[in-house]
This record gives structure tokens, C-alpha cells and sequence, in this order.
């Protein structure tokens, strides 16, 4: 079991999310993710829209998404989602896409920055938010780092 927060939600999967092979077209997944991040955020008391109404946006910089196994429409799935990395300038949510099975369908990562809404410029989330960052260290994944000095 993890020994970090992850957030669960299940996915709604629609006809209409599917391509032409009958899968989930493989940009629904990035609703996925929203719906995770979003999820996530809510399960630790905060909103995404009371940051808009702070005058802030936290606009995607960065996807990365992994397709492993296809997801159908009739398929139960879920998205789980972690604080991969926060330092402050960015936070990195890692996301894992499973089917009813427990099957790990697809994976990835999106970082997000905080900008102004006034004029969109990049500002420390630590400092726009404390109390909202310092609950994303709390939970966040913890990276084991190897000491290579000595081999």
C-alpha cells in the first residue's frame, strides 16, 4: 500500500469518449487527470475555484501520459491520483488509470505553476497559498534518493 495520499474517483466512460477502434480516445485521458487533480484537491478541503476567486489560475505546463492497456466503453475505471512533486514553483500530480479489474490501464504526469489571472505571471504557490502548500508537502510522494558518493 502506498504511504502517501491518493485520491480515488470514479471515471464515467461514455460512447461517445470512444474512437473509431472502440477504445477510449487517448485524449479523454487528460479529462481523466482534470477530474483526478480536482478530485484530490476537494478531498483535502480546498477549491480550485477559490483560487480563481484569489485572483490566481494554475494552467497546465507540462503532460506526460503512458497508455499501458485500452480502457472500452462498458469498462468500470478510476483514476488515482498523488502529489508527485511540490517545491513551491511547481507541483507535479502523478496519475494512475485503472479499469475494474485493478488493471493499470494508463499512467502519467501534469505539472502545473500558479500565474496571476491579472496578467498570467508565474508566482510561488508557497507563497500565494501557504496553508494549501504546506498540506501538499504533508502528503506528497516521498522520492527515495540514492547516496552514490561511496559506490
Amino acid at each position: 500500500m502506498e504511504d502517501f495520499f491518493v485520491s480515488t474517483r470514479e471515471i464515467q466512460l461514455y460512447y461517445a469518449d470512444t474512437d473509431m477502434m472502440g477504445v477510449i480516445y487517448h485524449a479523454n485521458y487528460l479529462k481523466f487527470f482534470e477530474l483526478g487533480r480536482t478530485g484530490l484537491i476537494e478531498d483535502l478541503g480546498y477549491q480550485y475555484v477559490a483560487m480563481e476567486e484569489a485572483g490566481f489560475y494554475a494552467p497546465v505546463y507540462d503532460v506526460q501520459v503512458t497508455y499501458k492497456k485500452p480502457l472500452r466503453y462498458g469498462d468500470q475505471a478510476f483514476v488515482k491520483t498523488w502529489v508527485d512533486h511540490n517545491d513551491g514553483i511547481k507541483t507535479i500530480y502523478g496519475y494512475n488509470i485503472i479499469n475494474g479489474n485493478e488493471e493499470l490501464c494508463a499512467t502519467g504526469k501534469t505539472t502545473h505553476i500558479i500565474v496571476k489571472k491579472d496578467n498570467f505571471r508565474p508566482t510561488s504557490f508557497k507563497k500565494a497559498f501557504p496553508e494549501w502548500f504546506l498540506k501538499y508537502e504533508e502528503i506528497k510522494k516521498i522520492e527515495l534518493t540514492i547516496d552514490n558518493k561511496n559506490t
